[in-house]
């Protein structure tokens, strides 16, 4: 089963195709150019380091809840969230 994370993008850098993205609290440098051109504050879904996806806030939202939801039921607790994902946008 492959198993794709969403992220928030918060850093671009479009002439290597690559971007950072924020999740659960932890950043990571990410490969962009399967999904072309991204924008701060977006979101896209993740999997092995590659954005694979374009997706809307409120979609990101409801991932990242599942996300939670299974963490919890793993026994990691709470865990940190994008800062805009509550519904600032």
């Amino acid at each position: 089963m492959c198993l794709g994370v969403p992220g928030m993008i918060v850093e671009v850098s479009p002439e290597d195709h690559t971007a950072v993205i924020e999740t659960f609290g932890v950043r990571q440098k990410i490969n962009t150019f399967l999904v072309g051109e991204v924008s701060l504050g977006e979101y896209v879904m993740v999997h092995t380091g590659y954005a694979i996806e374009k997706i809307d806030l409120e979609e990101a939202q409801e991932r990242i809840k599942l996300w939670e939801e299974l963490l919890a039921h793993e026994g990691f607790g709470e865990v940190p969230r994008p800062a805009d994902s509550e519904g600032a946008n």
